[in-house]
């Protein structure tokens, strides 16, 4: 059956929306009251620290994004510079993550819809009910279905719900700052509300989770009409508009409050009953319940938009896994339509798993989403990478300064590892250990001790991997740790570790001449239609 091609289809405001529309979901209808119970006012600096961190790896990706123009080019970067064994061990990491998020979403928007229509959940435990489950496969397939339309639907479809997103939380922020204005509350300190507990807020609020989705661009980078001019505003845009959008609700959640309701337990004692979040209840009791009925139905809009765009890229990464040889070649099939039908099938079966009602399948849910974290470390590094392989390569955008930001972005992407803790940790370094024997026992049983799998340049992350458990091991117990080094000690100690694995990384990289083979490789053949 010959082969289809990806169409480019995808113009500039449909990638924006596309990673927009990762940004904003169900997060900012709690994230607000975390930060505040965790930080008080200090909160708002909570915010401007994750935007600042994500915006320094967003100018990477940047850079990094239009000069691997193939949807799923996530998987290629990871593939790039230290050999085939690293892109490997990246592409199993993206691939789980990826395929995690919308089944946590149709959770989401189910668990919301159960307060309207009960019998989606087990009584009290959260977890899916019969009915439920069923549900929640048919909504999951509602969106894979959707997916099957040609590019230019699917991003009509989500910048139509997007644009949504935006609006209701915009509206938001006008509606409480004009009925409820309490600028004391600012001056009100939270017990903890030190830097430290601001710094903490970032990772264990949240906070610093909500900006994850503006990847969503890269990975469509394949069916980008002007992946150079598009992929760079889209990427960096959503950052922008995200952090705006935050840090507005956060101070309009902080001034809107009840200075009464601070008067005994503080920021640390507020509580919003009910899932559907505390904007409702805070609209209702500021005299707009109206209002309040209209955040309703976005509990059910923005988690079940979020799940929509997240199978679109969960389909991309899956079809790159198979390009590279992470995967069996067939996920790599795309049909006449444009669409990578055999990734989405696949994303939904495997999403399909991620609904059964065990509670160590939710807490899988929630590891496996935050793996995430650890993949971004590689963008800086890759991003030397060509720099020193590719010196005079087009760049429709250039990092300014990358031998500083470069190491900076990497610096800040390890802090997100650390900020995400000690259990995080835990479950990412044993799945990958696992991951790794299996594959190690299946090269080896086949090909014996003749398998080269380019050790030389891969030993690296050993170290890393093993320094970055060993901080947060011995790090503060707010996040997990032994409390044996102090929070801001301890990222020093990160920030060290950092620029000697970023040195040991790019000494072990593979030969400059392999590099420009292969992204001349990706640019001259793209799985594309024009």
């Amino acid at each position: 059956m010959p082969r289809g091609r990806l169409r480019r289809e995808g113009g500039l405001i449909g990638l924006l929306y596309a990673s927009l529309g990762a940004i904003i979901g169900s997060g900012w209808l709690f994230g607000p009251l975390h930060a505040a119970q965790q930080a008080g006012p200090l909160s708002l600096g909570s915010w401007l620290v994750g935007a600042g961190a994500i915006l320094l790896l967003a100018l990477v990706y940047a850079e990094l994004g239009p000069m691997i123009p193939r949807s799923g080019s996530i998987v290629h970067i990871s593939h790039l510079g230290n050999g085939p064994l690293l892109g490997r061990i990246w592409s199993w990491i993206l691939f789980f993550s990826y395929v995690s998020i919308a089944p946590v979403e149709v959770t989401a928007v189910l668990t919301y819809a159960n307060n309207y229509l009960p019998g989606f959940l087990q009584g009290s435990s959260g977890l899916l009910s019969t009915r439920g489950f069923v549900a929640a496969i048919l909504l999951l397939g509602f969106f894979v279905a959707l997916n099957f339309l040609v590019i230019r639907w699917v991003l009509l479809i989500n910048s139509t719900a997007t644009w949504w997103k935006l609006i209701i939380p915009a509206a938001t922020i006008g509606v409480l700052l004009s009925l409820s204005w309490h600028p004391g509350n600012l001056s009100i300190r939270h017990p903890h509300g030190d830097l430290q507990g601001m710094f903490t807020a970032v990772a264990s609020a949240g906070v610093i989770f909500s900006f994850f989705g503006f990847r969503q661009a890269i990975d469509l980078a394949g069916e980008s009409k002007n992946p150079g001019r598009s992929i760079p505003i889209a990427v960096i845009g959503s950052v922008l508009i995200g952090t705006v959008l935050y840090i507005g609700l956060q101070l309009a959640f902080l001034l809107a409050i009840n200075p009464a309701d601070l008067a005994q337990g503080g920021w640390q004692g507020l509580n919003f009953p009910g899932v559907t979040g505390p904007f409702a209840a805070l609209a209702t009791a500021v005299g707009a319940a109206w209002w309040g009925v209209i955040l309703y139905v976005d509990a059910l809009i923005s988690p079940a938009g979020t799940a929509f765009i997240y199978t679109t890229s969960a389909a991309r990464v899956t079809m790159a896994t198979g390009e590279i040889g992470s995967a069996p070649a067939f996920l790599a099939r795309i049909n006449g339509r444009g669409v990578p039908w055999v990734s989405l099938l696949v994303v939904y079966v495997v999403g399909a798993v991620f609904f059964f009602p065990f509670p160590s399948w939710q807490q899988l849910v929630g590891y496996i989403s935050s793996v995430t974290v650890l993949s971004y470390s590689l963008g800086p590094i890759v991003l030397l990478q060509l720099r020193r392989a590719l010196p005079d390569a087009a760049r429709p955008f250039r990092l300014w300064a990358a031998p500083v930001l470069a190491p900076a972005a990497f610096i800040v992407s390890n802090w997100i590892v650390f900020w995400a803790g000690l259990h995080t940790l835990n479950f990412t370094f044993v799945s990958l250990l696992l991951l790794l024997g299996i594959y190690l026992l299946s090269v080896y049983g086949r090909k014996g001790a003749r398998a080269d799998l380019g050790w030389r340049h891969v030993w690296w992350i050993f170290p890393y991997f093993l320094g970055l458990w060993l901080c947060s091991y011995w790090g503060p117990t707010s996040l997990g740790g032994r409390g044996l080094i102090p929070f801001f000690a301890d990222m020093g100690v990160i920030a060290l570790l950092s620029l000697a694995i970023l040195w040991a990384a790019l000494r072990c990289s593979v030969a400059d001449e392999e590099i420009v083979r292969y992204v001349e490789t990706l640019n001259e053949v793209p799985p594309t239609a024009p």
